[in-house]
C-alpha cells in the first residue's frame, strides 16, 4: 500500500535505533548503564472461561500458557512498557533535574467501539499503542504507567464485566481475566480510572489528547486530570520510535504473514483469464488469505487492470479486466495483529506481452527511464529526476508491522545498527493511456512490485515476500496453475 505522508520526531528515533533492547531478555537502556529482567510476577491461571479475546483455555490451538496475543509472551509487553519507561526517563534528564525527579503518568487509552446504525457495530479494531504495550483487544479499556523520574509501574483498566452486555456483545474478560492473561498485578474497572488519576497527580503527564483516541475517557476521566495544569508532553513519538524495532518474535509472526500472502498471490493469479472482474479477484485474494490462516485483510486491496492501474488507490475494483490487459494487485493480510504489504502485477491471459515484459523488467531492475525511450536521451538529470518523479509519484517504502503506513519511511537515526526494522520496497511505473509523450506501446500501463524487508544486517535482508513470484518466469508459472 502506498503512503502518503507524515513525519516522526528524529530524536526519538535514534534514541531507540542505537539501543540492543532484546539482548538475552534483558532491557538496555540506551544512553546509561541500567538492565531490566522482567519476570517478577507470579503467574496467575487464566479463568476457565471465554474471555474478552484468546486464551489458551479457550483456544489451545492458538496461542499457549504464557502469551498475551498469539506468539507473544507476558515478559514481551513487559518489556515494550519497560522500554517505554526507559525513554521517559532519558526525557526528563534532559529536561534536567526537576523534570528527572518529577512523578510521571503516562496514559494510553483503547479505542471505542463504533457503530456504522444505531445497533450495528463496525469491526472493532484496537488503538496500535495501546495493544502494543498491553496486548488487550478490548474496547473500553486504559493502561497508565506512573513512577517517579520512570513510570515502569503498570496500572490497566478493563470493562467490568456485565452479563446483560455479555449477552449481546459477547465476553469479557474482566480484571481477574485481564491480570492472569497479561501479568499486570493492579487491574482495575474502567470506571475507576478518573478516581486513580486523581490519586495519582503526576506533575508531567505523556499523552496525545489533541485527538483522543476514546473521546468518552477523555471528556470523562482523562480531561479533569489535564485541567489541573500538569505539563503535558506528547506520546506518540516515543511509542512510534519502540514499534518500528522488531523483536524476533515480530519477526516471527511477520514472516507468517508474508507467507499467508504469497500463497493468496499465487492462487489469485492460477484463478486469472481473459475478460475477468476485478471483484472475482478482490474475494479470491481475500478467501485464500483467511483460508491460509490469516484473520482478515490488512486493508481494502487495489485490483486495478488496464490504465485503472495508475490510479494508486483505486478500490473500487468493480471492472472487468480484458484479455491481454494487466491487473496490478496490491493487498495483504493481517496475522494476529501484525499485516503484509505486497503488490504484484500480472496479464490475466497468463502470458507477457513484450511492451508488458518490457515495462515490468523496467520497474524490477530501475533501469533509467531514457532505455525506452519514456525520458528524451538528451534529458538533463535535473529533468530525468523531475520525470521519473512523474512517472512513480509515490514513496518508495514505509514501515510496516501491525498496520500499513505505521510510520514514515524518511529514515532519521536508520543505519546499519538499525537491525530489525521491517520496511517496504516499491518501485512503480505508471503511464496514463493519454499521455503522448511516451512511445505508444506503453500507454496506458501501470507496474508496481512491492516486497516487504526485514533489516537484518548490511549484507543479507530478510525479504519476507519472497514466497511471491515476481520475475517474468515466475508469474507466468504461477498463472499456468489453475
Amino acid at each position: 500500500m502506498l503512503f502518503v505522508g507524515c513525519r516522526m520526531k528524529r530524536s526519538a528515533i535514534q534514541l531507540v535505533s542505537h539501543s540492543h533492547f532484546w539482548s538475552q531478555g534483558h532491557l538496555w537502556c540506551p544512553c546509561r548503564n541500567v538492565s531490566v529482567k522482567p519476570g517478577g510476577w507470579k503467574p496467575q491461571k487464566v479463568p476457565p472461561r471465554y474471555l474478552g479475546q484468546l486464551s489458551p483455555f479457550t483456544h489451545p490451538h492458538l496461542i499457549k500458557n504464557g502469551e498475551v496475543t498469539p506468539g507473544l509472551t507476558q515478559t514481551e509487553f513487559d518489556l515494550r512498557r519497560q522500554r517505554l519507561a526507559s525513554l521517559i526517563e532519558v526525557q526528563a534528564d534532559r529536561l534536567g533535574p526537576t523534570a528527572s525527579s518529577n512523578k510521571h503518568l503516562v496514559i494510553v487509552l483503547s479505542h471505542p467501539i463504533r457503530y456504522m446504525t444505531n445497533d450495528i457495530p463496525y469491526p472493532f479494531h484496537q488503538n496500535q499503542d495501546f495493544l502494543y504495550l498491553t496486548g488487550i483487544l478490548e474496547p473500553d479499556s486504559a493502561l497508565v504507567l506512573c513512577g517517579t523520574g520512570r513510570p515502569d509501574q503498570a496500572i490497566l483498566f478493563v470493562p467490568r464485566r456485565d452479563p446483560a452486555r455479555e449477552l449481546w456483545d459477547g465476553p469479557r474478560s474482566g480484571k481477574d481475566g485481564a491480570a492472569a492473561l497479561t501479568g499486570v498485578e493492579r487491574v482495575h474497572c474502567t470506571e475507576e480510572l478518573g478516581l486513580v488519576l486523581k490519586s495519582l497527580k503526576g506533575s508531567t503527564v505523556w499523552y496525545d489528547g489533541s485527538k483522543p483516541c476514546h473521546p468518552g475517557l477523555h471528556q470523562t476521566h482523562v480531561r479533569p486530570l489535564l485541567e489541573g495544569g500538569p505539563m503535558v508532553r506528547s506520546l506518540r513519538p516515543l511509542t512510534h520510535s519502540l514499534r518500528a524495532l522488531k523483536s524476533p518474535a515480530e519477526v516471527a509472526l511477520m514472516k507468517e504473514a508474508g507467507r499467508i500472502t504469497a500463497q493468496a498471490f499465487k492462487k489469485t493469479m492460477g484463478m486469472s483469464q481473459g475478460d475477468i472482474d476485478e471483484a472475482l479477484l478482490y474475494a479470491k485474494f481475500d478467501f485464500e488469505c483467511r483460508a491460509h490462516g490469516a484473520n482478515f485483510l490488512a486493508y481494502p486491496p487495489v485490483v486495478a487492470g488496464g490504465n485503472r492501474a495508475n490510479t494508486l488507490h483505486y478500490i473500487n475494483n468493480n471492472q472487468i479486466v480484458k484479455n491481454g490487459e494487466m491487473v496490478l494487485l496490491d493487498g495483504g493480510c493481517e496475522y494476529f495483529c501484525y499485516v503484509s504489504d505486497i503488490t504484484r502485477t500480472w496479464p490475466v491471459n497468463g502470458k507477457f506481452s513484450p511492451a508488458q515484459a518490457e515495462f515490468t523488467m523496467l520497474a524490477l531492475l530501475g533501469r533509467l527511464l531514457q532505455q525506452l525511450g519514456i525520458v528524451k536521451g538528451s534529458t538533463s538529470d535535473a529533468d530525468a529526476l523531475k520525470a521519473a518523479r512523474h512517472y512513480c509519484p509515490h514513496h518508495v517504502g514505509h514501515y510496516l508491522a501491525w498496520i500499513v503506513c505505521t510510520i514514515p519511511l524518511s529514515f532519521p537515526g536508520l543505519s546499519p545498527s538499525s537491525l530489525e526494522w521491517q520496511i517496504t520496497i516499491e518501485p512503480g511505473l505508471y503511464i496514463c493511456e493519454d499521455d503522448d509523450q511516451v512511445p505508444e506501446r506503453f500507454r496506458g500501463l501501470g507496474v508496481r512490485i512491492e516486497d516487504d524487508v526485514v533489516i537484518q544486517d548490511e549484507i543479507n535482508p530478510l525479504i519476507l515476500s519472497s514466497d511471491t513470484p515476481k520475475t517474468i518466469a515466475d508469474v507466468e508459472r504461477a498463472c499456468a496453475q489453475s
